[in-house]
């Protein structure tokens, strides 16, 4: 069984660090309405980036092995929380945007359903606690 192990430390004030199986470290902070100093990622937000970053590098090498070309792709995620505590991302939206010259749609659509239907870890998270919902924005040159 696969296991991820970090560790999370108190720095000063709000501010903590955040080391990866990667050998990165990341800055945790609460903005300054909150007692800290903007000096980090938000908790919440980075697990928006998680999601979004986890179908992103299913999505990349699976339109490569399609032999599908684009010349930009950005994924946007909006979370909205709950207004009770604890404050949860109940609501999710994930716009997927790719650009490109003569973008194949269906090859796309395809790759981005895998994603999201079977191959995104983080994604079968969410759903455990959120509505999910997906678009994809085609942009051709």
């Amino acid at each position: 069984m696969a296991k991820n192990l970090i560790t999370t430390v108190w720095k000063e004030n709000m501010k903590f660090e955040s080391d990866n199986p990667s050998g990165h470290n990341l800055f945790i902070d609460a903005g300054e309405e909150n007692g800290g100093k903007s000096e980090g990622y938000r908790p919440k937000a980075l697990m928006l980036s998680a999601l979004a970053g986890c179908s992103g590098l299913d999505i990349v090498p699976l339109l490569k092995k399609m032999r599908v070309d684009i010349d930009d792709f950005k994924i946007e995620a909006t979370g909205e929380l709950t207004e009770e505590h604890p404050k949860f991302y109940h609501k999710v939206q994930v716009d997927y945007h790719f650009t490109g010259t003569d973008l194949n749609e269906k090859k796309i659509k395809k790759v981005v359903d895998l994603s999201v239907e079977k191959y995104c870890g983080v994604m079968e998270m969410f759903r455990q606690f959120a509505e999910i919902t997906i678009n994809i924005h085609y942009h051709n040159n």
